[in-house]
């Protein structure tokens, strides 16, 4: 059995530990009410523009080969993953089911005789990659913890720039969507060509085609102007998604953490105690059993 002296300091040392898990929830908490305030008012512009370039590229009856971020390739060849992890630790399986699923999509693809792209944000993921022998084709660290709109931007430019290029066939997002702070379910989202993710998917209102509009300029112009917005909200919303859902899951893995702490420290303090114990009675037994040999 452990000594008190043993007993005692590691109940200093899980003591101590349970201070930095409560700390790190705390923070994770105030990072996670500032995340989710910013993904609840992306959330209904990136879904109402969605709604508007379906119903307006159905309006116009648009042909795909005259916009690029439309068309669909003959033949998917090539596919690039975009894999969103965080650039840190300590978030339960946060980093891990993302990292599981793309390996789960490149086996998948790679059995069919597709090659993968494989683009990691954040530095977890791309660490894990790494260390597994993967081949990545680009990383981002540095912008998942607060992600702003121009770094959304760079992702979808490299995106469009992939697709229209044909140097892949398709685009796919894999990111973990928010759902509350005990829940984030991972997701993959096609987000290039445009038609496959919300074209094919919309149904409008059958009143909408016989309904006259006027547009300034060109509604051709309008959609080609709108295409390339879409790919940077539909990313900016994805990153969103993923801090918030990142936050969420180191509070509450923090949280777990700080709970496990204090029922180890219940049950160091009872091992203590008894330790306490059996040692006041082996002294007891000393001092009685020195009395009976003097008498």
């Amino acid at each position: 059995m452990a000594s008190r002296r043993d007993i005692k300091r590691r109940i200093t040392s899980v003591q101590n530990t349970k201070k930095i898990t409560k700390a790190m929830e705390m923070v994770a908490a105030a990072r996670l009410r500032r995340a989710q305030q910013r993904i609840e008012s992306t959330r209904p512009y990136a879904i109402h523009m969605m709604e508007f370039i379906a119903g307006l590229a159905k309006y116009i009856e648009v042909d795909p080969e005259r916009f690029p971020l439309l068309q669909q390739h003959d033949e998917v060849r090539r596919v690039a993953l975009m894999a969103l992890t965080a650039d840190r630790g300590l978030c339960g399986a946060f980093n891990s089911n993302i990292v599981r699923l793309a390996q789960e999509r490149m086996h998948e693809y790679r059995s069919q005789g597709i090659e993968v792209d494989l683009v990691v944000v954040g530095k977890k993921g791309a660490g894990t990659f790494r260390f597994q022998n993967y081949d990545i084709a680009a990383t981002y660290a540095g912008i998942t913890d607060r992600p702003t709109f121009l770094d959304a931007q760079s992702l979808a430019y490299r995106a469009a720039e992939l697709y229209t290029g044909r140097q892949v066939d398709r685009v796919v997002l894999l990111f973990n969507h928010f759902v509350s702070a005990m829940e984030q379910r991972v997701t993959e989202q096609t987000v290039l060509p445009v038609q496959e993710q919300v074209v094919e998917t919309y149904t409008p209102d059958s009143a909408a085609p016989h309904m006259d509009f006027l547009f300034e300029p060109r509604a051709e112009s309008i959609l080609n102007d709108l295409l390339p917005s879409y790919v940077e909200m539909t990313v900016y919303r994805a990153l969103l998604e993923s801090t918030a859902s990142e936050h969420g899951a180191r509070m509450t893995a923090m949280r777990n953490a700080s709970e496990s702490a204090g029922e180890m420290i219940d049950k160091l303090t009872l091992a203590m105690n008894r330790a306490r114990q059996a040692s006041i009675t082996q002294e007891i037994l000393e001092v009685v059993a020195g009395a009976d040999a003097l008498s």
